[in-house]
């Protein structure tokens, strides 16, 4: 595992801790990459109980909740549908932060208004949510190392600024 990947999931793994907080993850183009970067974390166990790696459409409807008709107005890799993945990944686990994560990772796949590097990514909690939008380069693996390393960051973001609060 990239060492970078580790700290940021170590670094996340420390502040939940340190406030008795939860953290659960809705991964479709990451495969899960981002519940293995927390589970190489020893004791991540107290604050990391269920991930959910909904690749498919009909995973994203049946497990997590998503509205069939959002998924077929605006696509998988969208904004509305992240928040839907992180709002019922919440409901699912009982966590008190989420993390969700859709795009585009190639090599095909790729359109005019979402092209290969395009990834969508929502961070809920007690805070609220908070969505953005990347285009990231490079090959599959580059894609989906750099959306597991933006969606550590900003999960310590969000639950460093939420505690300190």
């Amino acid at each position: 595992m990239n060492p970078d990947i580790y700290h940021l999931a170590a670094q996340v793994g420390e502040a939940l801790a340190q406030h008795s907080g939860t953290v659960t993850f809705a991964e479709s183009c990451t495969g899960g990459g981002v519940a293995h970067a927390v589970t190489a974390v020893p004791g991540s166990s107290a604050w990391f109980g269920a991930g959910f790696v909904t690749y498919a459409n009909s995973a994203k409807h049946r497990i997590l909740g998503v509205s069939e008709g959002l998924l077929k107005s605006q696509g998988a890799v969208s904004e509305a549908v992240v928040v839907q993945m992180a709002e019922g990944a919440i409901a699912a686990s009982g966590a008190d932060f989420a993390v969700a994560i859709s795009g585009i990772a190639g090599p095909g796949g790729g359109t005019d208004d979402k092209p290969v590097g395009t990834v969508w990514f929502c961070w809920a909690g007690p805070q609220g949510t908070v969505t953005e939008k990347h285009q990231f380069s490079g090959d599959r693996s580059q894609v989906r190392e750099q959306a597991i390393t933006i969606s550590l960051k900003q999960l310590l973001h969000q639950i460093t600024g939420y505690y300190t609060v």
